[in-house]
C-alpha cells in the first residue's frame, strides 16, 4: 500500500465500530494472524519495532481492516513528534494510540486518526482526563481497565468522542456491560472475544 492512499476518517471509523464493536488488540504475530481471520473491523497493534511496523500495518490494511499502531509500544521509536512523522510517511496505518498528548496532537496534524488512552488507576487519574483530553485531536478515547460501568457512563456523558473500553475484557458479559454503560466499542487481546 502506498502512503498517498486515502485513510479512513472519523465517520468511517465510527461506522466500523457500529458494525462490530469488538476491536482486536494484538500483542504478537500469532495474535495478528488470528485477528486477521476474525470479523473485527479494527485492529490495534500493540507490538512491533521500527523495522517491522510498516509490514504489520500493510498486513492489516491488505485485509481491509482499519489499522491503529500503539506508539508507546513500538520498539525503536521515541515519544517525540518525529515518531508520528515516521508512521505517517512510512506506513499505511489509519491511526495511532497513545497516552502521550504530544503524539496525539501530532497525529492529527499529520492526518492520522488518534485514540487517546487513559489508565484509570484512581480518582486523580479520573479527574485528570478533562485536563489531558485533546478533544479536537482524537477520534476516540480508550479507558483502561474497561470493567467500570459507572466510570464509562460518566466519561461517555462528558466527552463528545466515542469511548472505547479496554483491558480485562474477557467474555460476552464484559462486552455487553461496557456497551450498556456507554462505550461504543471494546478492545481486547482475548481472541475468544474476537470470534463471539
Amino acid at each position: 500500500m502506498v502512503r498517498g492512499e486515502v485513510l479512513i476518517d472519523r465517520q468511517t471509523f465510527t461506522g466500523l465500530l457500529n458494525d462490530n464493536p469488538v476491536i482486536a488488540a494484538v500483542k504478537d504475530d500469532d495474535g495478528l494472524a488470528q485477528a486477521l481471520e476474525s470479523d473485527c473491523n479494527v485492529i490495534f497493534s500493540l507490538f512491533g519495532s521500527v523495522v517491522n511496523v510498516p509490514a504489520i500495518a500493510e498486513r492489516i490494511k491488505s485485509r481491509g481492516k482499519a489499522c491503529f499502531l500503539h506508539m508507546d509500544l513500538i520498539d525503536g521509536l521515541a515519544t517525540r513528534e518525529v515518531s508520528i512523522d515516521f508512521i505517517a510517511r512510512n506506513t499505511c496505518a489509519d491511526g495511532i494510540i497513545s497516552t502521550k498528548q504530544n503524539l496525539v496532537k501530532r497525529a492529527a496534524a499529520c492526518g492520522l486518526l488518534a485514540v487517546q488512552r487513559f489508565f484509570l488507576l484512581d480518582s486523580l487519574a479520573l479527574s485528570n482526563i478533562e485536563k489531558q483530553y485533546l478533544e479536537t485531536a482524537v477520534c476516540a478515547i480508550e479507558l483502561l481497565p474497561g470493567l467500570m460501568p459507572k466510570i464509562i457512563r460518566q466519561i461517555s456523558a462528558t466527552v463528545r468522542e466515542p469511548v472505547i473500553a479496554g483491558g480485562l475484557i474477557n467474555d460476552k458479559s464484559d462486552v455487553m456491560n461496557a456497551l450498556r454503560a456507554g462505550a461504543c466499542a471494546v478492545s481486547t487481546t482475548n481472541s475468544g472475544v474476537w470470534f463471539m
